[in-house]
């Protein structure tokens, strides 16, 4: 996959998000149709407090000498930050937003730049490419559990 073809698809991935949950009603939001899985909220505030991690590690790798980079635990996320009581449309604006920011940026960095790299503290060195392709690949992974729990709805 190109470059280009990589970051059509990062930008992408927030209306594919979208697209997914717009059949949910706002009463099946929180209902857990899969045993021992994630409610649709629960995934898209997952996405939401990610992305700007994400993002953060990416322009650390741009800006800084192979910073090192943290690596969060999302189960702790989702005890600690209340996502029972936050607005699954202020996610998806979040997640827009942040996409949308990013894009920019990294449609205006040179190419030689995408191999800079950090260092993961679990995953090890890691170039600004192999993080943009693990971030954009993170919706669609989600996308996938959460057209099960649509169709265990069913």
């Amino acid at each position: 996959m190109t470059l280009d073809e990589l970051l059509k698809q990062y930008e992408n991935g927030p209306e594919l998000l979208k697209t997914a949950i717009a059949t949910v009603r706002n009463d099946q939001l929180d209902l857990i149709p899969v045993l021992g899985k994630w409610s649709i909220r629960q995934v898209v505030c997952h996405i939401a407090d990610f992305e700007p991690v994400y993002t953060d590690r990416m322009k650390r790798v741009l800006v800084e000498d192979n910073p090192t980079m943290f690596g969060g635990d999302p189960d702790v996320f989702a005890a600690g930050l209340h996502y029972e009581k936050r607005h699954v449309q202020d996610e998806l604006e979040l997640i827009s937003v942040v996409r949308r920011q990013m894009a920019v940026i990294l449609r205006n960095t040179d190419v030689e730049d995408f191999q800079r790299t950090g260092v993961h503290s679990e995953a090890g060195p890691l170039t600004l490419e192999t993080l943009l392709e693990r971030t954009t690949r993170h919706i669609p992974h989600h996308v996938t559990f959460i057209t099960a729990k649509i169709a265990a709805m069913r």
